[in-house]
């Protein structure tokens, strides 16, 4: 497997307790960000490097750099639909680009002037944004925000075929993971080594809300 990993209870004690912050694995060029699959469309992907059969790109797709996250939603890939968990590793500059044109799911008064401003952002943007309770690996909430986030449109097609650097099928380790929390706890646990993402630009930072 190419992601690094590091004991799960190592990060938690270096991770912000709370606030808005975007925890990836990522270096100078590269990041990676999580999804869900059924099988077939995991095995043309990973066989080919972008997505294809079953791909759908006429709705919404949702992507988490946040792993624990990805668990909580996937059920350590357990829920029917997501039984295969990918990483998939993006350039830099094509995830500061989504991040860049996101638009918050619903109107936050301190980010936006006005509803009906926020109302026009929605329209013009193919990027969805939320930050959603981050999740121990037991499932429950914590105080610190994780961030997904939705794309459509030609955000969603560039993002399929244009942007992706590599896709691995991480399920095999999930489920290892998942074995190693039921048996040993959190002190048993490897999760990938994430760090908080760094957004460099001033006014994405505030236009997303990501606290300092």
């Amino acid at each position: 497997m190419k992601l690094r990993t590091e004991p799960y209870h190592l990060q938690k004690a270096r991770w912000p307790t709370d606030g808005r912050h975007i925890l990836a694995q990522f270096d100078n060029e590269r990041v990676v960000i999580y999804q869900a699959f059924r099988p077939e469309i995991s095995c043309f992907a990973v066989a080919r490097g972008y997505f294809g059969d079953g791909f759908s790109m006429n709705r919404m797709s949702w992507i988490k750099p946040n792993f624990l996250w990805m668990m909580y939603r996937c059920g350590w890939a357990a829920k029917p639909g997501q039984e295969t968990v990918l990483a998939v590793t993006l350039h830099r500059l094509a995830f500061d680009e989504i991040l860049s044109t996101a638009v918050h799911s619903s109107f936050q008064p301190g980010i936006y002037e006005s509803k009906d401003q926020w109302e026009r952002s929605v329209c013009g943007s193919e990027v969805r944004l939320q930050w959603d309770p981050d999740h121990e690996p037991c499932g429950r909430p914590t105080v610190r925000r994780a961030i997904q986030l939705g794309l459509r449109g030609s955000t969603l097609a560039r993002y399929a075929r244009e942007w992706i650097c590599d896709i691995e099928d991480v399920s095999d380790f999930v489920l290892e993971q998942k074995a190693r929390f039921d048996a040993g706890g959190s002190s048993a646990l490897l999760t990938p080594r994430e760090e908080i993402y760094p957004v460099a630009d001033e006014s994405t930072r505030r236009a997303l809300g990501i606290d300092a």
